[in-house]
């Protein structure tokens, strides 16, 4: 009796999207996030909003300009960019974002710039050696709220554009159940509006006057994002669970075995409820911690959605490992981010003080404040 010997041979791929992908998405994200929190103070000219405003605005900017780095050397070679504009490839998202992304961060500094005129203007009057070049950055204005809003329009729809691009690249991705989603663009967007939250909570702790108004609002903000991300993931949990799309159930029965991934889903639901829970019950006092989390889980979700999600194989049984390295592909790479954002936002800042330092309100000024705004709407 012949006996027939059957030997499969599965490859081992390694990751293709680096964490400089994980970087750049991040970035970008808090970056639209950062635009969409500044237009109610600055674009619609409501200066309730005004200085929340104009620490969304520093989300924006500095995210703005750090994310395209990253994308960059997520090519593995940067040189490769040009292949984008040589190459006609409307079929392609990708290359789609090489036309949003230049078009988002040139209306991102005009918008910014219309936004920051009036400061510029106001520095170009203190006797100083840099008042001239202060009142030329200016051109010798200062604040125009018409001019605000048209810039503000042009971001916007740059912003929608990234949004809608950096989620349908990934979303379009059918051979990754766990990617073929038309819940991730939304998913994207709402994280991100968590993380540009955070960072504005953050970011009134240290790089302005730690405006208790500005956090309380912030926190309350981040309660609404927080909510919303809830109701996505869980709709996304419904139609896996209850069989009501075929690709859903598809990703659930692909993590289903792993302990790994359990382990990431009780870290999802902590870092959406704790931060969500603490903002709404003590809004003010706890914006640092509330903003840290924040940050955190919108970064991890997109760590656990690249880099978890092509641990996955698309054929073949059990997961792929993936270390990371210590390297400008890994650990390095991601410092180096984090540094370029740093150096960014202590340029920006040194350039453009802080409007007049004041005290920080009280707590019964800043729910005064919220209560204005209530009775006003």
């Amino acid at each position: 009796m012949d006996t027939n010997i059957v030997e499969i041979i599965n490859v081992t791929r390694e990751v293709a999207w680096l964490p400089w992908a994980v970087q750049y998405f991040f970035l970008i994200g808090l970056s639209v996030g950062g635009v969409l929190l500044s237009l109610p103070g600055y674009a619609f000219a409501n200066d309730e909003w005004r200085k929340l405003g104009r620490v969304g605005l520093l989300v924006a900017l500095t995210c703005g300009l750090a994310a395209p780095v990253a994308l960059l050397s997520d090519l593995h070679q940067p040189g490769r960019f040009w292949h984008f504009y040589a190459v006609f490839r409307p079929t392609s998202w990708m290359w789609w974002g090489s036309l949003i992304i230049p078009f988002y961060v040139t209306g991102l500094l005009v918008y910014a710039w219309t936004c920051f005129r009036e400061e510029l203007q106001e520095h170009g009057r203190v006797d100083s050696h840099l008042a001239t070049l202060y009142r030329l950055a200016a051109l010798g204005g200062g604040r125009d709220d018409r001019l605000i809003r048209y810039a503000g329009l042009v971001v916007l729809a740059g912003a929608v554009l990234v949004a809608l691009y950096t989620g349908a690249e990934v979303a379009v991705v059918k051979a990754r159940p766990l990617w073929h989603t038309p819940f991730l663009p939304v998913q994207f967007l709402t994280t991100a509006l968590v993380g540009a939250a955070g960072l504005v909570l953050i970011l009134n702790r240290f790089a302005a006057d730690h405006d208790l108004a500005v956090e309380a609002r912030a926190n309350r903000l981040l309660a609404g994002f927080l909510g919303a991300v809830m109701a996505v993931g869980g709709l996304w949990l419904a139609f896996g669970l209850f069989g009501i799309d075929r690709t859903h159930t598809e990703a659930l029965e692909g993590v289903a075995n792993s302990e790994a991934w359990r382990v990431t889903a009780v870290w999802a639901v902590l870092a959406t409820v704790a931060p969500f829970v603490i903002a709404v019950a003590k809004p003010v006092g706890t914006g640092l911690l509330t903003g840290l989390i924040a940050v955190h889980s919108a970064w991890m979700f997109r760590w656990t959605v690249f880099i978890g999600g092509q641990t996955v194989p698309k054929t073949g049984a059990g997961f792929y490992e993936y270390a990371l390295p210590a390297g400008p592909d890994g650990l390095l790479g991601i410092i180096g981010t984090a540094g370029l954002w740093l150096f960014l936002l202590l340029v920006i800042t040194a350039v453009l003080p802080t409007p007049a330092r004041s005290a920080p309100r009280p707590v019964r000024a800043a729910h005064a404040a919220d209560r204005t705004m209530a009775a006003a709407e």
